[in-house]
């Protein structure tokens, strides 16, 4: 059996290249317009060639993402939009709408098809149909059980199959909310969501008589009433594959360098068999990161609400990045205020991956001995007792 394709977010050029670094098979991103996260950075249209050219250099690929609920005023631009992606050599726009598939077939025929999670494909003969209109891939809905992932798989033996495995989800119904707009005036479907389900609310009763509101009182477990966990399939991965998953997908465009990095290193090496699912497990402690579940894999759960909290603060705080290594001695660029005699772990797609040293010596890019690394993206000299590689990120508990 082929294995799964390993396919991460890409919220700007860098997170693209961090993501490639670490061990990605793919990248979906988004331009400018049309995707459903307009408050990430995205791709100019040469940002986007950029990508997609060094992509290709080094064997990975880049899906494009175009899937909003469109009006008839977005037509005219995403034309242009798909025929730029024609000749950039995207390997696959991402789609809900039918409109918009058949817009892209069109005017970039070279460029693959893949229905996004956002068109909640529940069932088999809703994918067959997506694979008649000249899909090559859909993306499932995360509401699905691992048998029904398989039955779709068996049914569509020519249609790749690809999944959600770790991440935050919607409390809506694979993503189609309509309070952010309701709340905000800004659409969801249309990429602008404010993410109000993360909000902490207050329940009131209003007496009917005219008096004064009664607020009702919050019970142990707070107020996150619409607060879903994040999802986490790290130890699934085999099942998913026999199930007939072909890509596994990350969720995150709007995460951080640091939590991208690990979260698709753990994947990487679980994919690869380097490492156990139980020991990556513990990584996905060391990022922000929600109370995880495993969502729907084995039907219906009622435990996929966080009532509790919003967000969980991971055990371990991005400290630098490592621009190159010499002698003996790391070049770093400062992102979190560190001093001498911390203990730094690494975060690396290789061998130095959770090796850890003590901070002693440290030097500033005028060759002044400093003491207390306070300056944010300040260049920075450490003695490091073994090899690090540019890209490696540096952490402390």
């Amino acid at each position: 059996m082929q294995k799964p394709e390993l396919l991460a977010p890409a919220g700007s050029p860098e997170k693209l290249r961090t993501a490639f670094l670490y061990g990605a098979d793919a990248v979906y991103a988004g331009g400018k317009d049309f995707s459903l996260r307009q408050y990430a950075s995205n791709f100019t249209n040469d940002e986007l060639s950029d990508g997609i050219r060094f992509a290709h250099s080094i064997g990975k690929k880049v899906y494009v993402t175009a899937n909003i609920f469109p009006k008839n005023g977005d037509f005219a631009t995403a034309e242009r939009f798909f025929a730029a992606l024609e000749e950039m050599g995207a390997d696959a726009v991402l789609v809900t709408d039918p409109g918009f598939l058949k817009l892209a077939r069109r005017v970039a025929p070279s460029v693959k098809i893949h229905i996004s999670t956002q068109a909640n494909t529940l069932n088999k003969y809703t994918a067959a149909f997506w694979a008649e209109q000249g899909a090559s891939r859909v993306v499932l809905a995360r509401e699905l059980s691992l048998d029904d992932i398989a039955e779709i798989s068996r049914f569509n033996p020519g249609l790749e199959i690809e999944c959600f495995v770790h991440g935050a989800m919607c409390v809506s119904y694979s993503g189609r909310c309509l309070l952010s707009n309701y709340l905000s005036e800004r659409d969801a479907n249309r990429g602008e969501c404010v993410q109000a389900c993360r909000w902490k609310y207050k329940l009131t009763e209003v007496n009917r008589s005219g008096a004064e509101a009664m607020e009702i009182e919050e019970d142990a477990r707070g107020a996150y009433i619409l607060n879903s966990k994040d999802l986490d399939l790290l130890s699934e991965l085999d099942k998913l594959g026999e199930a007939g998953v072909s890509s596994f997908k990350i969720e995150g465009r709007m995460k951080t360098v640091y939590y991208l990095a690990t979260v698709v290193n753990a994947y990487r090496r679980v994919i690869d068999g380097s490492a156990a699912a139980a020991d990556m497990e513990k990584e996905l402690t060391k990022i922000n990161h929600r109370a995880y579940t495993k969502g729907y894999l084995y039907g219906e759960r009622d435990d996929t609400l966080n009532y509790s909290e919003g967000q969980t603060a991971g055990e371990y705080e991005f400290i630098a990045v490592v621009l190159g290594y010499k002698d003996g001695v790391a070049e770093i660029e400062m992102r979190n205020r560190f001093r001498d005699g911390d203990v730094l772990e690494v975060l690396s797609p290789a061998d130095s991956f959770l090796k850890t040293f003590a901070v002693h010596d440290m030097l500033n890019s005028d060759g002044e001995r400093i003491t207390d690394a306070s300056l944010v993206q300040q260049r920075l000299y450490l003695p490091v007792p073994f090899g690090l590689y540019k890209g490696d990120i540096l952490r402390r508990r």
